[in-house]
């Protein structure tokens, strides 16, 4: 088995692009997957494989010789492997998969994200859309590149059950979108749990800080506040996210 001991590699210097540059992701339709959890998510979902890299300790561990199992993996040096991964921990594992392109999905809840350039923040989002049972997330270029490494990794998985697209005019889709438009507001809007909505659902979530646009604001159908106790002033996005699939999806599920 030959092993890759030089960062000067082409291929390793292509990952190092992959894990690190966002512009070169899109341009090159591919991303880098790290971690046993997230390389068996990704295949488990279909997603084309093009490179399988683990490092030279990696293979020793038992879950990751199990993935590769039956397949051709890159071994690279740990000290390479290390200036690949993006986790300050390097996992031991990182596969290459590409980008299938995502059309607009015409049911099931959609959230529109605006501005949220905190990778934590987009990644929770992604899992909570995901487990909430949504159907597509449209981004706007302001957002984390949902397919950066921490992203990736705060959104558990949550990537490869979504239709995923990054546009550069959000105030477009969400006029186009074929729903009910929803947004949040820190006061003076209808509570959550009073909001009785038929069909399908967009909802609007901005920026930390700053919320929602004034001129996006304008284009919700609706206006929502979560209650909360007195004296808090508002909530992460994330977890108002979170909140807000749940009260639609428990609905549903009733």
């Amino acid at each position: 088995m030959s092993i890759i001991r030089s960062r000067d590699n082409p291929r390793v210097r292509r990952w190092s692009r992959l894990a690190t540059d966002s512009g070169f992701r899109r341009n090159e339709r591919r991303f880098l997957a790290e971690g046993p959890h997230l390389v068996a998510e990704a295949l488990q979902a279909g997603l084309k494989l093009h490179a399988l890299i683990v490092s030279e300790s990696g293979l020793k561990r038992k879950e990751i010789r199990h993935l590769v199992s039956g397949r051709e993996p890159m071994v690279l040096g740990d000290h390479v492997f290390a200036g690949v991964a993006d986790a300050e921990t390097p996992p031991g594992i990182a596969a290459e998969f590409e980008l299938s392109s995502v059309t607009t999905q015409e049911s099931g809840t959609a959230l529109f994200l605006e501005g949220i350039q905190d990778p934590g923040n987009v990644g929770a989002i992604l899992r909570s859309a995901a487990a909430f049972g949504a159907a597509e997330v449209v981004l706007d270029r302001a957002c984390a590149d949902p397919w950066s490494p921490k992203v990736l990794r705060a959104g558990m998985g949550g990537h490869f059950r979504l239709g995923l697209r990054q546009v550069a005019d959000l105030s477009k889709a969400v006029a186009e979108f074929a729903g009910t438009t929803l947004c949040t507001v820190s006061s003076g809007g209808i509570p959550l749990n009073q909001v009785k909505v038929q069909g399908r659902i967009g909802w609007i979530f901005g920026a930390e800080g700053t919320g929602v646009t004034e001129a996006l604001a304008r284009r919700a159908a609706m206006k929502l506040t979560i209650a909360m106790a007195p004296g808090s002033e508002s909530l992460n996005v994330a977890a108002a996210a979170a909140i807000c699939l749940y009260e639609t999806f428990s609905r549903d599920e009733s």
